[in-house]
């Protein structure tokens, strides 16, 4: 270890001491963890858009089904009131006939709204696990898409269902033809 002199330069004297390997931080205080910088929050809240307007939507077809559903639960108790007024005959069978639609149709809604709420659960964790991903540097791009397509696959699920539900209730609706007749 000695001193050189850079022959091109007028600098005094330095010393080239090279860097001890075992020597670490000396500083008293820790280092402090770096903190995302603004613009990749910025990013990340881009980035959730979408599932947070898929849960926008989904929190509306939640209040529809949940409409329907309170019609239906109506319907049927009106017509669990009625079915014990009507002596046996066609009247009662076609309450009785009404009544096992009715069941049937709280079955799907609650089947719907189950598919409904599964699809913005994972929304939500899809939102959140960018944001985790995002700030803690993690590379699991892959895994929050497949939630994403999960969700989306719940979504048409119970749009699915929904659906059904609709064609089974316009079986009830039709003016019955004696009437008409």
């Amino acid at each position: 270890m000695g001193f050189e002199r850079n022959p091109s330069s007028t600098a005094p004297l330095r010393a080239s001491i090279p860097p001890c390997p075992a020597r670490r931080d000396t500083s008293p205080f820790p280092a402090m963890p770096t903190l995302p910088a603004v613009a990749t929050i910025a990013q990340t809240i881009q980035l959730s858009l979408a599932p947070v307007f898929l849960l926008a939507a989904i929190g509306q077809l939640l209040n529809v089904l949940a409409g329907r559903l309170a019609r239906v639960i109506d319907r049927a108790r009106g017509l669990e009131m009625m079915i014990h007024k009507v002596d046996d005959g066609p009247e009662r069978l076609r309450h009785k006939w009404e009544l096992r639609l009715l069941d049937r149709r709280m079955s799907i809604i609650n089947a719907a709204l189950f598919l409904a709420v599964s699809s913005a659960v994972m929304a939500c964790i899809v939102i959140a696990v960018l944001f985790i991903a995002n700030i803690g540097k993690f590379h699991i791009g892959t895994w929050i898409a497949l939630a994403f397509i999960l969700s989306v696959c719940l979504l048409t699920m119970c749009l699915i269902a929904f659906m059904v539900e609709v064609r089974i209730s316009l079986r009830a609706i039709h003016v019955r033809k004696e009437i008409l007749d």
